[in-house]
């Protein structure tokens, strides 16, 4: 056994009634993640019963996209302050193409967009470039830190284009985060405390519009209303997720890191694992609502 698995902890609380349950819960993730072939963690909570479990969830792992979700929620914060102009026009220059397909590196030299318009592309379609700007408009990544740390988030932070973080960025790329704080942020942002009420009903509204729905959202009923963040680089896949389902709000988020499968196809290991933990988790707390998705939905991922 891997060392990260010999040393694999799992803590549980779940009220009386549903005790036993939740430890079939908490043994099948734990042979779920064992089977996986790389580091995995894992924070869950139903946020009416407190039922809850982890596995590393307070350990560090790659953010990869997921630390978009903090840029914005900084960057919502310096507008909610008076020090920024949400619907400012912003002025696009080829400077700042982060190659890729992000659709905003496909607009001309000084064509102009809306500040929102930045936002939501950052976290709708998980825009590199758009994600950059908004790091650089919220002040960087020195600024948003030091938002994290006063909103008392002690290990999400941003490494890329941040003096003084530069082995973090070695280890961890974009920025590093723990399975558990991600889950904090959107539950935070949920109950209106993430900074201030506007600024958290803003992050849930563009948390709810998201384009890349293939792993975790895919094995979830589409009427269901979601808040997510995905991310993904070669060694690592990730999402986190806030569902308002029928019987009560869950939140969970699972991370993987130093993964073998480094392939791209809807096969990675990574993304087969986050779906996996998705249906495991909607069949857990919703057990009345069975959900598979229809013959052919295969064609859309």
């Amino acid at each position: 056994m891997r060392p990260l698995f010999a040393a694999l902890l799992l803590l549980l609380a779940a009220c009386a009634a549903s005790g036993d349950r939740t430890a079939r819960l908490a043994q099948q993730l734990t042979e779920r993640v064992a089977a996986f072939h790389g580091e995995v963690g894992v924070y869950v909570q139903h946020l009416g019963t407190k039922e809850w479990l982890a596995i590393a969830a307070d350990e560090p792992f790659p953010t990869a996209s997921l630390i978009k979700a903090p840029i914005l929620a900084a960057l919502l914060a310096k507008v909610d302050r008076g020090e920024l102009d949400y619907h400012q026009k912003l002025t696009y220059t080829k400077a700042r193409l982060y190659k890729g397909e992000d659709l905003l590196g496909a607009f001309a030299e000084g064509e102009t967009v809306e500040l929102a318009k930045v936002a939501m592309l950052s976290i709708t379609t998980s825009d590199n470039t758009a994600a950059l700007w908004c790091q650089e408009l919220a002040g960087t990544g020195t600024a948003i830190n030091d938002w994290l740390q006063a909103q008392g988030f002690a290990t999400t932070r941003v490494n890329s284009r941040t003096p003084g973080r530069e082995a973090e960025q070695k280890q961890f790329g974009w920025g590093v985060t723990t399975p558990r704080e991600l889950c904090e942020l959107l539950v935070r942002a949920d109950a209106g405390t993430l900074h201030s009420p506007a600024v958290s009903e803003e992050l849930c509204r563009c948390l709810a519009r998201i384009y890349w729905d293939a792993e975790a959202l895919s094995v979830l009923p589409p009427h269901v209303h979601t808040l997510s963040k995905q991310g993904a680089i070669n060694r690592s896949r990730s999402e986190v997720v806030l569902v308002h389902a029928p019987h009560g709000t869950f939140v969970f988020s699972v991370i993987t890191k130093n993964q073998v499968d480094e392939s791209w196809g809807h096969d990675n290991e990574g993304f087969v694992l986050l779906r996996d933990i998705a249906a495991m988790l909607w069949r857990h707390f919703e057990p009345d609502a069975p959900y598979t998705p229809p013959p052919g939905m295969q064609r859309f991922w």
